[in-house]
């Protein structure tokens, strides 16, 4: 069987694995952030919170508990970082820099988990497993309560409260992630990943002596990760590495895993507004560009012109042989349409436009199916911009599921949508300007000016991966970059709840003649017009400097 076909095949039991947790996975999801009952776990994490966790927050409250949330994290992972050797199963880790330490920390708590580091000779296990695998689960866990606060804003009427930061986020960390991380954890060990508590082991290397590689707690840190759509590797290779990623059926299970409750959100929108139809539309809209990316990466990687490239069935370079170029193409688009930034082969060693789609998964805002909440959220602003727009084309106030989207709301939901290019376009312009800057890329050319819009775009967009082949260990870089993971992941939260807040306090407007419908084929393609109008079209110039240019050169 050939590699393309059993990529295809692997493609197809993904599609069908999906599907079938698409009803019951946003069923659930919608149950647990709706019930008003609380378990006796949770209510004794409320106590100790100092919280009511039956009193709902307004918007500007909820945003306060999110910021301050995440503050905390990012002081107590930075102090964890810095104090590493001095901890037990440190391994002898020497401290971490302060401007590496302040990256990964806010790494970390964003989603992002870019790593300016390598994971087995920068990072104890203590910290591993107390530091960067609980900001996996909570950090996930804001996305998909920030993303419940929306949806709430769309059910309810006459209110300013669109509910509770700490319950939200206690209910989906115990309900949903902790116990599906466990069962899979589980999984991954008994197909050969690893999971102890060892030190450095040395291992004769293909090219003579040897090569100190540690054991860890890596299956429980694996398996959130890619299900809190983090990304962040155990080991420098990431998924490449054997340890964390050792046959094709973990490679598949880690690409369904980081796929699963992005793509299963939908279904918890349609029910909490209650009309499943609207998620399906929505997750229409993500499989089509999920589809599309997965076959024109594999496209460009599999029929790229060369004798070399030709002679090795496609560009191989930087693939894991166990995996070839379709499970490979499938990883690769997976975790960049989604906020994971896990790799199983280096995306800089990809063809031009091959390299370039990963890029642009990024650009559009991950929304297919996106990050753990943040990809919902993406979508729905977008949703938002659509019947606006066909509102213009018929002339009459537009309205999305009985809510009227006036000046106020269009307002938030530009400043969404501009923030994420400003802060990727201002950052790539600042970095290929300054000379110490530039002197960081590997290439120059198209492809150097790639290697650093493609650094920017991973971290405004909170995505974690790395095209290689830029030294970004550097006190400019591991500031810069962590400001962009900051503001690329606060400042659309603040639009997002404070659009919730405003759609919680209108009255529903009832359906009309005029209403558009928004569960219909027409409103899937113009949907998908905007994505890529809207937010595709503003890289346009960027990515004709990099990844174009290099492609048709």
């Amino acid at each position: 069987m050939s590699s393309t076909l059993a990529g295809w095949l692997q493609a197809l039991a993904l599609v069908g694995a999906l599907a079938l947790c698409y009803r019951p996975l946003g069923d659930y999801i919608a149950h647990l952030l709706t019930s008003a009952k609380h378990w006796r776990a949770e209510r004794c994490l409320y106590k100790v919170v100092g919280v009511d966790g039956d009193a709902y927050q307004r918007w500007t409250a909820y945003l306060r508990s999110v910021l301050a949330f995440s503050v905390a994290s990012v002081l107590f992972l930075y102090g964890f970082i810095r104090l590493q050797n001095h901890l037990l199963l440190s391994l002898g880790v020497p401290q971490m820099s302060p401007h590496q330490a302040w990256n990964t920390a806010v790494s970390f708590t964003t989603n992002t988990n870019w790593q300016s580091y390598s994971g087995e000779s920068a990072m104890g296990h203590l910290v591993q497993m107390a530091g960067l695998a609980v900001q996996n689960f909570v950090s996930a866990a804001v996305g998909i309560a920030v993303v419940a606060t929306l949806i709430r804003g769309f059910t309810r009427s006459k209110t300013d409260r669109v509910g509770n930061f700490w319950v939200d986020v206690t209910r989906i960390c115990l309900r949903l992630l902790l116990p599906v991380s466990i069962v899979f954890a589980l999984v991954l060990v008994a197909n050969g990943v690893v999971q102890n508590f060892h030190g450095f082991h040395d291992i004769a290397a293909l090219g003579g002596g040897t090569e100190g590689i540690p054991g860890g707690p890596v299956a429980s840190q694996e398996a959130i990760k890619e299900l809190g759509t983090n990304g962040g590797g155990f080991f420098n290779a990431n998924s490449a590495h054997p340890f964390e990623n050792p046959t094709g059926f973990t490679n598949w299970l880690e690409i369904f895993l980081l796929l699963v409750i992005s793509f299963s959100l939908p279904r918890t929108f349609g029910r909490m507004v209650g009309d499943n139809r609207q998620g399906y539309a929505i997750v229409a809209v993500m499989g089509l560009f999920w589809v599309a990316s997965a076959a024109l990466i594999t496209l460009a990687e599999s029929h790229h012109s060369g004798s070399a490239l030709q002679a090795a069935g496609g560009a191989m370079e930087g693939k894991e042989q166990r995996f070839g170029i379709a499970a490979s193409s499938l990883f690769a688009a997976s975790t960049t349409l989604t906020s994971t930034g896990a790799v199983n082969s280096f995306h800089d060693s990809f063809t031009p436009f091959g390299g370039g789609i990963t890029i642009f998964n990024m650009m559009l805002g991950e929304i297919a199916p996106g990050g753990t909440g943040s990809g919902l959220y993406g979508m729905l602003i977008l949703a938002i911009v659509a019947v606006f727009v066909a509102g213009l084309m018929v002339g009459r106030t537009p309205e999305y599921l009985g809510k009227k989207l006036g000046g106020r709301e269009m307002k938030f939901a530009s400043l969404y949508i501009l923030t994420t290019p400003a802060i990727v376009l201002i950052g790539t312009g600042i970095a290929t300007a300054l000379p110490g800057e530039r002197a960081g890329m590997l290439n120059s050319g198209p492809h150097g000016f790639s290697e650093v819009l493609y650094a920017f775009t991973s971290a405004a967009n909170n995505n974690g991966s790395a095209f290689a082949g830029l030294t970004v260990n550097t006190p400019w870089y591991d500031t810069a970059l962590g400001l962009a993971m900051a503001f690329g992941r606060f400042l659309p939260m603040i639009f997002v709840l404070a659009l919730a807040g405003s759609l919680a306090k209108q009255q529903p407007v009832p359906a009309s003649a005029g209403t558009l419908p928004t569960h219909k084929p027409l409103f899937v393609g113009l949907l998908s017009g905007v994505v890529l109008i809207v937010v595709g079209l503003t890289y346009f110039p960027a990515l004709a400097l990099g990844p174009i240019a290099e492609g048709l050169h």
